[in-house]
């Protein structure tokens, strides 16, 4: 398991540092929730028992919010079977979009640091991509993707038309990137993640992390300093007039933990991240017993509908 420290990022939370002022009977109204290892099962499915409950939820006037670190696009492909309005945090909390695509907010990484990053990590370039903030082509880029490696080519297989490769990898920023984005085994994003957390400039950028042990997983995000699913929440539910004591997140992994920490209920996974689970928060069954449906069934549908859209 990576190390407390691992989840690197390369400042003090923010609001997210300060303890989630718990819920108790306040009526939810909005649900954050992560997707890999959360909404979808370890097939990476939407089961039907979630996607009905939040049916349920949206209908009695709560928001629905999906908070992940995979990109928009892949975002909204996944969670097409939802019929409800969704608003989306992807990226690590890089972007908020609507389900058309339009931008609500928008934080990339400054194209130099971006260079600086790349320049400071030649002994990974084979697991690092920049990824962008574009309609469909060259949204993510590569110096040489291995299709038929354990890492990087399964990753990136059902999205190919949105795949491009550019030798040497800098030469592809021509724009300020959402992201930096390395992709590999656990040990060897601990060794970027440690590397990048002592590097100069690393006042400069932020580092979320992914980690899956058992598939021997794991994915570092390069973001804009103070980028995180956290701030990025708290900035929509400010935009949106809802308290922290009103949103409930469900999260599984390290890069959910500022989310968690900002909500006014935090529920973790049965699956998450050991160092989750002692957090003190409630924690539901795992995703492949379905376990946001089983949070939005306590916690929402369980309070009178008369109350779910105050």
């Amino acid at each position: 398991m990576c190390p407390r420290s691992m989840s690197v990022n390369t400042e003090g939370h923010g609001q997210g540092s300060r303890r989630a002022m718990y819920n108790g009977s306040m009526p939810i109204k909005l649900i954050a929730m992560d997707l890999d290892g959360t909404l979808l099962d370890s097939h990476g499915k939407l089961p039907e028992e979630n996607a009905e409950a939040i049916a349920e939820a949206a209908a009695r006037g709560a928001e629905i919010v999906i908070v992940t670190g995979r990109r928009f696009h892949s975002a909204r492909l996944t969670t097409a079977r939802l019929s409800c309005d969704l608003a989306f945090i992807s990226s690590n909390g890089a972007l908020i979009k609507g389900r058309s695509g339009e931008t609500h907010y928008q934080r990339l990484l400054p194209i130099g640091v971006a260079r600086q990053v790349l320049e400071a990590t030649p002994e990974y370039r084979a697991c690092a991509g920049v990824i962008f903030d574009r309609p469909l082509e060259r949204q993510v880029i590569f110096e040489k993707i291995d299709w038929n490696g354990a890492y990087v080519g399964p990753y990136l297989a059902r999205h190919r038309e949105q795949v491009a490769e550019v030798k040497p990898l800098t030469d592809c920023l021509d724009d300020d990137p959402v992201e930096i984005l390395y992709l590999s085994d656990c040990a060897s994003i601990q060794r970027v993640a440690g590397q990048l957390a002592q590097f100069p400039l690393a006042s400069q950028y932020t580092l979320a992390m992914t980690e899956y042990q058992a598939r021997n997983l794991s994915m570092l995000d390069v973001l804009q300093r103070g980028v995180s699913k956290g701030a990025a929440l708290a900035e929509w539910a400010s935009r949106r007039g809802i308290a922290r004591a009103e949103i409930m997140a469900i999260g599984d992994n390290w890069n959910d933990r500022e989310m968690l920490q900002y909500a006014g209920l935090p529920v973790v996974m049965g699956n998450s991240v050991a160092a989750l689970k002692e957090s003190g928060w409630e924690t539901t069954v795992s995703n492949d017993d379905c376990g946001v449906a089983r949070a939005i069934r306590k916690h929402v549908l369980e309070i009178p509908a008369a109350h779910a859209g105050r």
